[in-house]
């Protein structure tokens, strides 16, 4: 009698689906029959709609609770064979170098819009002595050393790192603090040592250094011997003293430069330094662009865009874009029209996006102020300056 009157309801459910009464008793008989994972599915549309119905939460506990609870030892048992085991016993082996992930980089710096005069530096510091040998004879050019880029985060660092990959036809590696660090004596020393060996047989090859400020922090503010032991043998890796490093470039990021040790700074190690702002306007353009291609979008002028959002880095135009298509996407579920995104959602967007850079700068100018004996941080200072931000 109850399949029966099930039946019924299920078919009535189906001809008027928005009848929310009417699948909230189904519900209710399917999970008195002890059907709840049938019910599930119809009780969560009726919450859709009616979050706080009582009776439809009480229900929906019931059908989850009525669930047999799934038998994890029985599983691993039956799977043994055919599926590794969760954990195991004992200390796991040393880095594996397969987990490192040296790629081939499909990007140059034809793909960074706008930056210019980064470009143009990067191309005067880093990439002409490297395309052209017989001048870098020439001129006794040492391609020893690497570039670090540093600045607020969100600026594309990474993205410069990858392109300057391509530009020299190498390979690209990628590592942090977390690739390289290990709880165990002596392992993060160990996994450095693997991470440059590796580069090393893959050269030509770009190796990125991602927040290096982590991996190579000042020994003097460090309390942890071992970490100590960790910048002492980035140190040793830079210079190849048991090695050769021809053919490995080495590129390193960090929103925090005043942090890195000064050794690391030396000539033969990263002695070239990269100021990476927010993106000019051509860039901000290139930028929105990028993000809003594959979105539907109608009328929408890019030039004024990036006029309005000067200060913001590529991190917040992205987010810029995301919050304008979730205000298309949630007018258009309310109203029931799908529309495309247009100037009005963007620029109510800007309007709630703040440069996420500031808090960056406010430090900096701090540095650029009372840290600048040697002149480093002087490009910083003439960008304060230009931005009146002290």
């Amino acid at each position: 009698m109850n399949d029966a009157l099930i039946e019924s309801l299920r078919r009535a459910v189906e001809a008027a689906p928005d009848d929310l009464t009417l699948r909230l008793h189904l519900a209710g008989l399917l999970v008195g029959a002890g059907r709840g994972d049938e019910a599930v599915t119809h009780l969560g549309l009726v919450l859709a709609g009616e979050p706080d119905n009582d009776k439809a939460r009480a229900l929906m506990a019931r059908s989850v609770g009525a669930a047999p609870a799934f038998d994890w030892q029985a599983a691993e048992s039956d799977l043994g064979d055919v599926v590794a085991p969760m954990f195991v016993d004992g200390r796991a082996e040393a880095t594996d170098e397969a987990a490192f992930d040296v790629e081939r980089s499909a990007v140059t710096l034809a793909d960074v819009g706008g930056l210019v005069e980064v470009k143009a530096r990067l191309e005067a510091a880093f990439l002409a002595p490297m395309r052209n040998p017989r001048l870098r004879e020439l001129y006794g050019k040492s391609l020893r050393g690497g570039l670090m880029l540093y600045g607020p985060p969100g600026c594309g660092k990474t993205f410069l790192a990858r392109a300057v990959a391509g530009e020299l036809g190498a390979r690209f590696l990628s590592v942090s603090l977390a690739d390289v660090l290990d709880m165990y004596v002596g392992q993060s020393e160990r996994n450095l040592r693997d991470v440059f060996e590796l580069v090393r047989r893959d050269a030509p090859c770009v190796l990125f250094l991602d927040e290096v400020d982590a991996i190579g922090q000042k020994r003097a503010n460090l309390r942890n011997n071992a970490m100590r032991s960790t910048v002492n043998q980035l140190l040793s890796e830079l210079d190849g003293v048991a090695s050769d490093n021809a053919g490995v470039f080495v590129l390193a990021a960090t929103n925090a430069p005043w942090d890195v040790d000064v050794a690391l700074r030396r000539p033969g190690r990263l002695d070239r330094t990269l100021l990476v702002l927010p993106p000019d306007q051509p860039a901000r353009e290139a930028i929105l662009r990028y993000h809003l291609e594959d979105r539907p979008v109608v009328e929408v002028d890019l030039r004024r865009l990036a006029q309005r959002t000067d200060g913001l880095t590529g991190a917040d135009l992205a987010h810029v874009c995301d919050t304008a298509a979730e205000r298309a996407l949630m007018d258009s579920a309310r109203t029931g029209d799908v529309r495309p995104i247009g100037m009005s959602d963007l620029e109510h967007a800007i309007g709630e996006v703040r440069p996420s850079a500031r808090p960056w700068f406010d430090t900096a100018r701090n540095v650029a102020l009372f840290a600048n004996g040697s002149g480093e941080y002087d490009e910083l200072l003439r960008y304060l300056k230009k931005h009146r931000m002290m």
